[in-house]
Order: C-alpha cells, then structure tokens, then sequence
C-alpha cells in the first residue's frame, strides 16, 4: 500500500525549497524502499534548486543518504528488509559496454526506480540523482542500495553516497595516488579535502592544500594536508613547484570546477604526471591551452566521476575503514539539522561555512 510520507520539494527554478507531502509507492519488480536516517546536504542539490542539472521540475531533493531497508519488490536478492544500507546513483546494469568490458565503474546504464513518487495530486517527482532523500522513506532501484556494517553512524555512512567518495575517489580510484608521491588538491570544500583523505589513506608523501579560505586550509591541515597554499596572496603554481622541489606534484586534484584553477592544475603537476578533474564544470565553461603544452607534458588529465567508484566495492571497504578509526567520515559533517531547516543550509553552503550539513531523521 502507498504511503504519504514528508519531502522537501524544489518547485521551480530559485525558488525556495518546501516541505510537501509525497506518495511513496510500494516496491515494483527491482525496487526497494528505504527509510531514510541521513541525508547530506550536497551542492548538487542546490544545483538542481537552480535548474543547473535539467528542468524536470517539480524535484524531490536529496541523495547522500543512508537508511534501512523496509521493503523490497519482486526478483530482489542483494538487500532485504532490516539491512542499513548506503544509497548510490551508480546502480549498475551489468550489460552496458562498460560493464562487459570489466569497467562497472563506468556503468553508462544504470538503474532507477521505474515507478514515480508523485505529490499527493499525482504530480510526478523527479528525484535527485534518482534518489529523492530528503524525505521519510523514497523508492529507488534495489542496486542503488548497498549494504554496510549497521554499526556505522548514519549521519556519517551517508557521505559516501556522494561528496566524500568522490574526493575519495578521485585520489584513490582515478589519479591512482601511490605511496610516497606527491599530491595537491586545489579547493578544499568537502569534496577537495576528501581528496586530502584520500591521498593521505594512499600514502602520500606529501599533500598540499590551496584554497582561498584559510579556515578552509586549516581544516585540510587537520584532515592530513603536509603543506597548504592560499592562492589570494600566494601564486598556487610557483608555491606547488617549490614544495616539490621545483617539479609540480606526481598529481593535482582539482576540486573546483573552473578554467583558471584547471588551468592552475595543470601547470602545477610534473611531467608526466596527472591532472584530475573532479570539481563540476558548468555548460558556458571553456578552457584554452596550447596543444603542444598538452603534449609536451606528457601524463594524463582525467575527468572523475563519483571518484570512479564502484558502490558494492568501495563502501564496505571505506566503511570498514571508518570503523576502524582509520578514516574519520564524522569530520566531514559539520552540523545535523531537521528536514525543515534545509533551505538554511543551502544558504550556509553558499557562503562556505561548512563541509556538511547532514539532515537526520
């Protein structure tokens, strides 16, 4: 039987968001629905508020969740009911080119819901990033829950649903940080300084953060940085070089999403080494570099997505890590809040004032 449960709703584009009542429908073939413990507070749910993603308004916001699993639809066998499990939006298809060639990491496929949760007038919802949850309970595919270690805090496992394993990721899965090299990470919002972590995890030398913000660096500092840079008073490039004794580092993270700091990462690695881009870019954004830099450097310049993460590898073991007291996910969560305070939130994440926001249920 469907139930009624509350969401925050984002309605049109700028508008604030609000809390509305939604229908969740039981499980369909494939489908679970989960009762939602935590749910981060993520950037690309202000984009979405925005219309920077699409327009496909009336959306249900929220994806970097955590919760537990109350029911389960026909065919279902990886979750059952009872499990806490982490929500992804990388629910692979297993029969996509990528994944027959051995790379699920880039699923081209992957799985949603295949029924709606509507408002209660029938207005179907668009869920973010196929999740929707910032609400009680959503529906979503079965393989976009992965199961982890039930001991883990909610407010903390949900980050890997999105943020913080993409920071992970992006030091650990694409730039492929090994032990003693040299890493830098330019913009140490949550994502930027959970590339820190990572890097740090991966045995990193040496770690050095740039932001603007030295409230910022200071965190990165106690999250593992070695070194750190403020690029309002200091040339990132020049102090990179410096750090590493006049090469650039082994790999440059870049963690905002703009040309000039691309630009700055690229400059910034050594030779033959590797420029990841993990910072989201936006659709008028172009980048002009000279093609024999491009090739004269040599190395390689990546794109991450989601930290290139495979859900059903990547989080058990990250959250095995964390219960180990050797990754410290409660870092990254700067405040809990209710449901009702998330427009507040989106406006503190404007101004930078914290890694995240987790909204606990």
């Amino acid at each position: 039987m469907a139930q009624q449960v509350q969401g925050v709703i984002a309605r049109a584009k700028g508008e604030p968001v609000r809390i509305e009542t939604i229908v969740v429908p039981d499980p369909g073939p494939g489908e679970a629905v989960v009762k939602v413990q935590a749910c981060g507070v993520c950037h690309t749910d202000l984009h979405y508020r925005e219309g920077g993603i699409n327009d496909d308004f009336p959306f249900l916001l929220g994806h970097e969740a955590a919760g537990v699993v109350e029911s389960v639809g026909d065919g279902v066998t990886e979750v059952a009911p009872g499990d806490f499990v982490i929500l992804n939006w990388r629910a692979v298809c297993g029969q996509c080119r990528a994944c027959l060639r051995g790379r699920p990491q880039y699923c081209f496929d992957t799985h949603n819901a295949k029924q709606k949760m509507t408002l209660t007038d029938g207005t179907e919802l668009s869920p973010a990033l196929g999740i929707g949850a910032f609400a009680e309970k959503t529906l979503v595919a079965a393989g976009q829950c992965t199961k982890v270690d039930p001991a883990a805090s909610p407010a903390a496992a949900g980050l890997l649903g999105c943020g913080v394993m993409a920071g992970l990721g992006a030091a650990i899965n694409t730039g492929e940080v090994g032990r003693g090299d040299s890493v830098a990470v330019i913009g140490c919002g949550g994502v930027g300084n959970a590339a820190v972590v990572g890097a740090r995890l991966a045995g990193a030398a040496k770690i050095i953060a740039v932001d603007i913000d030295d409230k910022k660096l200071q965190t990165a500092k106690s999250l593992g940085a070695t070194h750190t840079v403020n690029s309002r008073t200091a040339d990132p490039i020049e102090a990179i070089r410096e750090l590493t004794g006049g090469n650039g580092a082994d790999v440059v993270i870049e963690a905002v999403g703009r040309p000039e700091t691309y630009e700055q990462a690229f400059y910034a690695r050594d030779l033959a080494g590797t420029v990841v881009l993990v910072g989201v870019p936006t659709p008028e954004m172009r980048i002009d570099l000279p093609l024999l830099d491009v090739f004269g450097r040599g190395g390689a310049l990546k794109s991450s997505w989601y930290g290139d993460c495979l859900p059903s590898r990547d989080f058990p073991m990250l959250i095995d890590l964390y219960r180990q007291g050797r990754l410290d996910l409660d870092a990254f969560v700067s405040e809990t809040i209710a449901l009702e305070d998330v427009e507040k939130a989106f406006e503190r994440m404007h101004h930078g004032d914290v890694l995240r926001s987790v909204v606990v249920f």
